[in-house]
């Protein structure tokens, strides 16, 4: 089996950032009226800032694909062109269409011969297990070199029109507010981007990082949906869904809308996401003591105090100072959201030969995890 390392890492965010107070502006009113629960979110998650594929005159910049074209165009040189990548693997939760994948959306944008696509769906996972596709895929040599990427587009999931249909029907019921809130809730707190790595079985360049192991852990089989689109969530906790209703229901459910069950959420993700932290440390033998820089995934900074009490509670405390986090200044973008926050640490200088670096993704969809453990090389 080879060592693999990533050798390259690159980010694209569209557009000017995003302020808290321009986001009801680009989204859309729904109704006519202000949110009310845009303030309530915006003070738990404490996102400052985010990026939108979105002009200044509300017209889209980039779909998802286009997104993740131009990040694995910033991994390329004169060194290493598009036409040398040997497998392309790319994951999102909001892909511009059903089918194709997107990942051969991706491969269309760049026109650069023939190679191995992969196009792993989920939510922020699915950008890990592109992740692990490619590290798999190198690791046996079955390619000598992968381009791995996570991207998100959820603004277009976002935009005031999506819901509109359903608020014209809610109007008349009586004990329903414009918008349920565990729909409204996402629309605060994703954002779009992508971010990509370059794979290869040598640790060329700068700053290359040894990936030591990746594992993913799902609870899936005792939990219900959390967070869900293209569908209903019923009463017993299964979802319906879009395909089992009429047509011209689609509209008015505001079926594909993204949306969360905010009190499941709150209940498990923190408890579901230190239980699985423990049993890849137990598998591979490691502990916090074992890592120099933690980066987790959390969506929100409302989960940034909890996450580190329920690691004490549990017996495996990681120190503050080896937290690392960006979500203030980028915002939650998904799939991308890892590979955007482990660039930044490696253009930080701050590592050093030796460094552990863990990351921590979770995904609240169904409660799933996924780690990868690096070394600075």
């Amino acid at each position: 089996m080879k060592d693999v390392f990533i050798t390259k890492i690159a980010k694209f965010l569209p557009n000017k950032p995003i302020s808290n107070e321009e986001m009801e502006e680009k989204l859309g009113v729904i109704n006519g009226k202000a949110s009310k629960a845009r303030r309530v979110v915006l003070r738990n998650n404490q996102i400052k800032q985010r990026y939108y594929a979105i002009d200044e005159h509300g017209n889209t910049t980039h779909n998802n694909a286009q997104l993740t074209k131009e990040v694995v165009e910033k991994l390329c040189d004169e060194n290493f062109k598009t036409k040398d990548i040997q497998l392309l693997s790319c994951g999102t939760s909001s892909p511009d269409q059903i089918l194709p994948s997107h990942a051969a959306m991706v491969h269309g944008y760049l026109k650069n011969g023939n190679m191995e696509i992969n196009s792993p769906s989920g939510a922020c996972c699915s950008g890990m297990n592109a992740l692990k596709y490619g590290f798999l895929s190198v690791m046996t040599e079955q390619v000598q070199n992968a381009v791995c990427a996570g991207s998100e587009r959820t603004s277009s999931w976002m935009k005031s029109d999506v819901f509109e249909n359903e608020v014209e029907h809610l109007k008349d019921l009586e004990d329903n507010p414009i918008l349920a809130f565990n729909k409204e809730f996402l629309r605060w707190m994703l954002s779009d981007g992508a971010g990509a790595v370059l794979l290869e079985g040598e640790p060329n360049g700068p700053n290359p990082l040894k990936i030591e192991w990746m594992d993913g852990y799902s609870y899936a089989f005792e939990m219900d949906a959390c967070m869900y689109a293209g569908a209903e969530k019923k009463e017993d906790g299964n979802l319906k869904p879009w395909s089992e209703f009429p047509a011209d229901e689609w509209g008015k459910k505001a079926l594909f809308a993204m949306k969360q069950d905010t009190r499941l959420l709150g209940a498990n993700i923190l408890v579901k996401g230190v239980d699985s932290l423990k049993q890849a440390y137990a598998k591979h033998g490691i502990g916090p003591e074992d890592v120099d820089y933690y980066l987790p995934h959390i969506s929100s900074y409302y989960f940034k105090e909890g996450l580190y009490n329920e690691m004490e509670k549990q017996g495996v405390p990681m120190p503050w100072e080896k937290w690392f986090l960006n979500l203030e200044h980028i915002g939650n973008i998904g799939a991308a959201s890892i590979y955007v926050m482990l660039e930044e640490l490696v253009a930080s200088g701050k590592l050093k030969k030796g460094d552990k670096i863990l990351l921590h993704v979770p995904e609240s969809a169904r409660f799933s995890y996924m780690y990868a453990y690096l070394t600075v090389c």
